[in-house]
C-alpha cells in the first residue's frame, strides 16, 4: 500500500507585523498571531463567520486599527495594506518594539 502522507496546512499568505486590510469589514490592522489552520470552536465558526470560509487555511489575530479589540479573520477576508501608516491600538507596543514603514518589528522575549 501507499504511504499515507499527514495534513499540511497550506503556506500563509501574510505575517505577524504585517499591515492588512479587511476586505468585507473595511478596517485595517496589524497581525499578532497566524493560525494554520481554523482554531476557533465550532459554536463560533457557526455564529461569527457567516461567509463560511474554509477552515482548512490560515486564519489570522488581527489588532484593528482605532479600536481597542483584535479579531479573528480568515485568509481570504485580508488583502495587503495599501497605506502603509502606523496602527492605533494600545496593544501595539506589548507585541512589536517599532514600525519601520512597512511593517512592525516582534518585540524580543523578556527574561
Amino acid at each position: 500500500m501507499g504511504e499515507v502522507l499527514p495534513f499540511r496546512a497550506s503556506r500563509a499568505r501574510f505575517h505577524v507585523g504585517q499591515l492588512v486590510h479587511h476586505r468585507l469589514f473595511d478596517y485595517r490592522g496589524v497581525i499578532i498571531d497566524v493560525d494554520p489552520t481554523f482554531s476557533g470552536s465550532d459554536a463560533w465558526y457557526q455564529q461569527m463567520a457567516r461567509s463560511r470560509p474554509p477552515k482548512d487555511r490560515p486564519w489570522y489575530h488581527v489588532l484593528v486599527h482605532g479600536a481597542t479589540h483584535q479579531t479573528y479573520v480568515a485568509e481570504r477576508n485580508l488583502e495587503p495594506d495599501p497605506a502603509p501608516t502606523p496602527v492605533v491600538h494600545p496593544m501595539v507596543g506589548h507585541f512589536f518594539s517599532d514600525f519601520d514603514g512597512q511593517a512592525y518589528r516582534v518585540r524580543g522575549t523578556r527574561n
